[in-house]
């Protein structure tokens, strides 16, 4: 990660930005856009904590805000994401090597998932920094069992994560989606949006999931508590040890 400047960090929910705020030891509360931004310092590190609200529309709004009203020179983007590739299981961690948006299609006019005026359906961080982030991601995980909930040893995969303005939680659409971008890893509904932001302001990004389901049918384990005792606990511990690699 870049040594200098403030660094926005948008959580996905508000679990996961409590367990943020709980461990800022001065954060200040500013509002903007109906938003609560968080002000302060983290590890020696200037930061700007903030929860993304639901949809690309709003995680697209809440981006902004962070480049244009606070000025963030980079943004981490942390939350719970539906499996989809192979392999992929609860309790897992998809780092983003690429974002697509699966349900834009302006076709006839552009090729379905291309981004008209960009000339591109995936957008892709900063190679270096992703792989900053995979690294950290594997060292926080090689300290993690999950015993307790019945799950195996968590694993990182790297590759692309694909957004939408869907809940996805059932066998069909999954299979839809795994059919239309068989090299998708996992499914949610922002980073997508959020990497089009900063492609846009040219600011470097990463976007990091934990795996809370297989997004289908199936309810692997119960949400709350994996949210209280996994989630929550990777995101909290994924940014606090990119942070200390940081050199105010």
């Amino acid at each position: 990660m870049h040594p200098t400047g403030r660094i926005g960090i948008m959580a996905a929910m508000p679990e996961e930005l409590q367990a943020l705020l709980d461990v800022m030891p001065d954060e200040t509360m500013v509002r903007r856009a109906g938003r609560e931004f968080w002000v302060g310092h983290l590890h020696g590190r200037d930061v700007v904590a903030v929860l993304s609200r639901i949809g690309k529309v709003a995680a697209a709004t809440t981006s902004t805000v962070l480049l244009t009203e606070f000025g963030v020179d980079q943004l981490l983007f942390t939350g719970v994401a539906g499996g989809l590739g192979d392999g992929v299981r609860v309790g897992d961690v998809v780092v983003a090597d690429a974002l697509m948006q699966h349900d834009m299609d302006a076709s006839p006019l552009f090729p379905r998932f291309e981004l008209p005026g960009l000339g591109l359906d995936a957008l892709s961080p900063p190679g270096a920094l992703t792989q900053q982030v995979r690294e950290t991601v594997e060292r926080v995980l090689s300290e993690v069992h999950l015993e307790a909930l019945g799950l195996g040893q968590a694993r990182v995969h790297q590759g692309l994560i694909i957004s939408g303005d869907q809940f996805i939680h059932c066998a069909q659409a999954c299979a839809g989606l795994r059919q239309a971008l068989p090299q998708a890893l996992a499914v949610e509904m922002e980073g997508a949006a959020v990497a089009q932001v900063c492609h846009d302001f040219q600011v470097p990004y990463a976007v990091v999931r934990t795996i809370s389901d297989r997004a289908d049918d199936d309810a692997h384990i119960d949400f709350p508590r994996f949210v209280s005792t996994v989630a929550c606990h990777y995101s909290v511990a994924i940014i606090e040890a990119l942070l200390r690699q940081m050199r105010p």
